[in-house]
């Protein structure tokens, strides 16, 4: 019992430990963790380094026994001691390919492993991309959220001022129906914005798991974008990176096709035990490969090689230009986002707020309508779900901008 009642607040600490807000930064950590699929990756290279001890290496040694010149008919058929011929053989044989060919493999081995390790940072890429849009996504729908509480008081004084002219005889009681009715369609805007609530935790979920439920911690970090920076980063980008792996690997295919045009040879070694009437023997032999016809055996394989070659330098440079074009738009959101979110601050939000005030005001003096006031607090809502928004857009840009290309994975 002593001992249970010693657990018991460790337990409590460790079920805090692992309900703490989640951070921008913590939900970066738990998908470069977590993933699934960078695991995958991340096995991929580790085969790949494994495969890599063994290439070219000679291959393994052959055993080979039997019998030769063993006598089939007459009084010694099938006596492996009488006929002089006759003999038992046990020996080893080693094949050796030449040096070209080995080295050759050993390259393709290593660029092998260059080519797992550039598409593990593609993926890792990805990932950390995926998460930071899937965290920022969630704390504005968040803060979208948030709002309403604020909106939901900012109704009911409204309410409250509506009854009051009513009471005074100031305006009509019909007026009372435009208070509930904006209640109303702020409830189906509040719905609208815990489904948005739901759908942004679940995708988040499916990059970290289950931590996608806790509590955000923190507010999205302030991303520097540099253009310059983001273009010299360009060509490393390891989706252009990954062709420079594949280039190396079919050159190395290449030099293998064009080492099959010297001559494999081969070695055994035999002892050959005859009757006890006849001394025992050994044998060497060696064997050479014979690429007498080139034009149509490896002179195509090499042609091919190379063809794939040009491919992979023309997909290579395809890759190029569409990460280019993609730099640009996506400089150009953000640079857009950013003018219209500071336009939204001190322009749209003050005047809004200053209409919805001086229509609100004229309606309490009695001399404005009900209809007024309602289209003016209507615009200032959306001016601010609108900067929201704004601010959305501005960070995911941001991030985009950021994990894409600004974060080097070499």
């Amino acid at each position: 019992m002593h001992y249970r009642w010693m657990v018991l607040p460790f337990a409590g600490l460790l079920g805090f430990a692992q309900a703490a807000p989640l951070t921008f930064n913590a939900a970066l950590d738990l998908a470069e963790r977590d993933s699934p699929s960078l695991s995958a990756q991340s096995a991929t290279m580790a085969a790949a380094k494994s495969s890599a001890v063994a290439a070219g290496k000679l291959p393994d040694p052959k055993l080979f026994f039997g019998v030769d010149n063993l006598p089939v008919n007459g009084p010694d058929s099938w006596s492996t001691s009488r006929d002089f011929m006759t003999m038992q053989k046990i020996g080893l044989m080693q094949d050796v390919p030449n040096s070209d060919k080995r080295r050759a493999q050993r390259l393709e081995a290593a660029a092998g492993i260059e080519e797992a390790r550039g598409r593990r940072n593609i993926e890792l890429i990805r990932i950390r991309r995926d998460t930071a849009l899937a965290w920022i996504n969630r704390y504005y729908v968040e803060q979208r959220l948030a709002l309403f509480d604020e909106l939901d008081r900012e109704n009911r004084t409204l309410l409250e001022a509506v009854r009051a002219q009513i009471a005074s005889n100031r305006s009509q009681p019909a007026d009372i129906i435009a208070p509930k009715q904006e209640a109303a369609q702020l409830a189906d805007r509040r719905d609208d914005f815990v489904r948005d609530l739901a759908k942004a935790r679940a995708e988040l979920g499916r990059l970290i798991g289950h931590e996608a439920d806790e509590p955000l911690a923190g507010e999205p970090p302030q991303l520097d974008i540099d253009p310059d920076r983001l273009y010299r980063h360009l060509r490393h980008h390891p989706d252009i990176a990954i062709f420079d792996s594949l280039t190396r690997k079919t050159a190395a295919e290449v030099r293998e096709a064009e080492a099959t045009k010297e001559s494999d040879w081969g070695v055994a070694v035999a002892y050959q035990k005859r009757g006890p009437l006849y001394s025992d023997m050994v044998s060497v032999q060696f064997t050479f490969d014979l690429p007498i016809f080139p034009e149509t055996r490896q002179d195509p394989r090499i042609a091919a090689k190379k063809e794939e070659i040009a491919r992979i330098s023309d997909e290579k440079a395809a890759m190029l230009r569409d990460h280019i074009a993609e730099l640009e738009n996506d400089l150009a959101d953000y640079a857009a986002t950013s003018r219209q979110l500071d336009r939204m601050k001190n322009t749209w939000l003050p005047l809004s707020r200053e209409k919805y005030d001086l229509r609100l005001g004229s309606y309490r003096a009695g001399k404005g309508e009900i209809e007024e006031v309602v289209n003016a607090r209507n615009e200032w809502i959306e001016q601010r779900l609108k900067a929201i928004d704004l601010e959305n857009r501005k960070e995911q840009a941001a991030a985009k901008l950021r994990f894409a290309y600004g974060e080097d994975m070499q």
